[in-house]
Formats: structure tokens, sequence, C-alpha cells
């Protein structure tokens, strides 16, 4: 059902409300992580929720988070590319990517790989990316791995790469301009990162590090949400609870209909008595943008008979969304090429010319991001 007072408290503790973080590793770190397999979109997410800098343009500054190994994109679990502080991506990869690695290696007979190709493409993958600080670009590792007769077409060059990145082999690291570079993880990420070093091998400690984050950055939000956003089960999840309960607050007029409590930051409920009108101002966000991605409920967003404008065929392909009053009203894109750019709504029902008016004020300070040069703030 839709539920416009949950989405305004959660514009406001995601860091779309008033955006003020720092730096693009504050915002990955203090969300948990951002889903990442649209890198255009991730990268403008991430803008969205930095405060303002009179020294770099907001796409700027993510792309330079990047490039000095502070954020990486990377496979810590659903089997899903997500970009997480460089820090975190090893213990969290270890902790949640079990799953989706046993079913991945369970299909690896359908795209005619063995063992045998997986050791072969990690050689070749260790050896082109030691041999620069910056790593190697993807079409390129899959170009050596052609080379070597490790065919990467019919998917075989995606599936061993995610592997090898699920493994903690390598991970996505500097911008090239078009993508990530791949990067060796041992000398890109930093050291001492993993659930031994940073939880003294604590599984329930570091579920709940996760939890905590989970909650205070996508809050109000269930111990079931973050079960499904995690997949870890919810025995484990509320076993790690325990230890961060009293970290979070909750209300029950934001109780799920289930009943079951929802948990956020301390003070939310305060921050938005203060802000009023802003929580209900209009907001244009990419289309994997974890106001979307991140619960397993999107219907809270917009009624079911336009989840199929969001989702065109249910197909996975998630459209741009205009968020106003707490609820998704349309979808939007960019038409026309570099440097004649318009601005195209696709509204669920007739805007007013003041709303229309205010959407495209927010498109002319968007953060754009693209895979080509033109990769600005236009």
């Amino acid at each position: 059902m839709v539920d416009p007072q949950l989405v305004r408290l959660r514009l406001l503790a995601q860091g779309l409300v008033n955006p003020a973080a720092e730096s693009p590793r504050d915002v990955v770190a203090g969300l948990g992580a951002m889903q990442g397999q649209d890198l255009p979109g991730v990268i403008s997410s991430i803008a969205l929720r930095l405060g303002s800098s009179p020294d770099q343009s907001l796409i700027e500054r993510v792309i330079s988070g990047f490039n000095d190994g502070a954020v990486v994109r990377g496979y810590p679990m659903r089997g899903t590319v997500f970009a997480v502080a460089a820090g975190d991506l090893a213990w969290m990869t270890e902790l949640c990517a079990s799953g989706p690695l046993k079913a991945q290696t369970r299909r690896r007979s359908l795209l005619g790989l063995d063992q045998t190709q997986v050791d072969l493409a990690r050689e070749l993958l260790e050896g082109s990316a030691a041999a620069t600080p910056q790593g190697i670009s993807r079409a390129d590792l899959f170009a050596l791995w052609d080379e070597a007769g490790m065919s990467s077409a019919g998917g075989r060059g995606y599936h061993v790469l995610s592997h090898l990145i699920a493994h903690r082999v390598a991970c996505y690291g500097p911008w090239n301009g078009q993508d990530n570079n791949v990067v060796l993880a041992q000398t890109w990420l930093p050291p001492d990162s993993t659930i031994t070093d940073r939880f003294d091998g604590d599984n329930v400690a570091a579920t709940a590090a996760m939890l905590v984050r989970y909650l205070t950055g996508h809050g109000p939000a269930t111990l079931r949400d973050f079960s499904w956003w995690t997949k870890l089960s919810l025995v484990a999840v509320r076993k790690a609870f325990t230890l961060v309960e009293d970290d979070v607050e909750t209300h029950r007029s934001l109780d799920d209909p289930a009943g079951e409590a929802r948990y956020f930051r301390p003070g939310l409920m305060d921050e938005a008595a203060l802000v009023g009108a802003g929580l209900d101002a209009t907001y244009l966000l990419p289309g994997f943008d974890e106001i979307v991605l991140g619960y397993p409920d999107r219907l809270v967003l917009l009624p079911d008979e336009h989840h199929g404008h969001l989702v065109p065929g249910n197909n996975g392909m998630f459209q741009k969304c205009i968020i106003r009053k707490g609820s998704i009203i349309g979808t939007w894109k960019r038409g026309g090429r570099p440097g004649k750019r318009t601005f195209e709504i696709n509204a669920f029902m007739p805007l007013s010319k003041a709303v229309a008016r205010e959407a495209e004020e927010v498109n002319r300070r968007f953060p754009h991001a693209t895979r080509r040069a033109e990769t600005t703030e236009t």
C-alpha cells in the first residue's frame, strides 16, 4: 500500500533531503551498500547525497572517490554488483556472498566452463592487473581471455569476472572514462578488512554492524527488510539485532502492515518535523536508486497499476523516477545528443504547470553521469 509518510522519512534518512555527506565514501558507508549495476546511475545516486563543494562538481567528487580507492564496486550479496566503501567490501562479501557463489558455480557447466578455465582466467587477471596500479579495463581483460582461449562470449566473461570478484580476488576500482577498471583486491583494498580482522571472526558482530548501517541509513525498515536485502537468514538477523537494538528507534505508527516494527536512526522523527514541507519537494532519481531497490516492497512508493511504468515487463530494468509528496508520480529520461539534451517526463497523471516547472528546475541541477566524455553535471 502506498505510504507517503514512510517514503518521506526514507528520503531524509538516505540523505536525499538536505544532502550533507562530506565524501562519496561517507555516502556508501552510511547506507551500507548501494546497488551499482547501472554505473552512471549509481554515480548520480552517490552525487545526489553529497553536500555542496565550491571546488569540484558532484560528479567529479564521486569519480575521485573511485580513483583514490575510497569507493569500489563488487558483489557483496545477492549476486548483484554494489558500490561500497573499500574497507567494507571484503568482510561484507565474506559474510553474504556464499549462497550466490554456490548457485553460480552450479550454473557453470551450462556456460561450457570448468575450473581449469576459471583458474586460467584468474592467472591472466592477476598478471595483467598487477602490471599497472590502475588495473585493466573489463574490455581489455575479456580480450586477453579470448586470446588465451577462454572465450568471454555468451556471458562467460561476466560469469568468471563476477566469480573472481566475489571470491575477493579483484574488484572494480578507478574510473577509466567508460567504466571501472578491474584491480586486484590485495593491492587496492585496505589491509585487515576481513571478518577475522574487523570482528575477530565473529559473524554475529559483522551482521550487527551491517544491520545497524542498514536501519540507520535505510530506515524506517524492518529486520525482514534487511534479511531480504542481504539474503542472510532472519534467525541470524534477529540474533545480531540484540547487539544494536539500543542504537535505533522505533514508533508504532510506522510498523508495517504485518505488525513488524520498523527501525530508524535516533532523531529522525524530530528532523522530519524541522524539515517540514521540504519532504514534499520534487526529486528526480536514477533508475536503480536505493530508495526503490533497497526494500522488498516497492508498492509503498506507487500504486500497483503504475508499477509496470517503473519496471516495464517486470524485467528488472528500472526506469528513472520522479518522487513528489512521498510518492512516485512518473518516470523521466534524457533524450537527444550530448550538448542538445532534452528532458522528457512520463507522468502517471497530468502535472500542473508549477510541478512541471519544478521538475525542469531539478533536472537542470541534476548531477548527470554517462559513460561518455560528457560525464559532467549539465
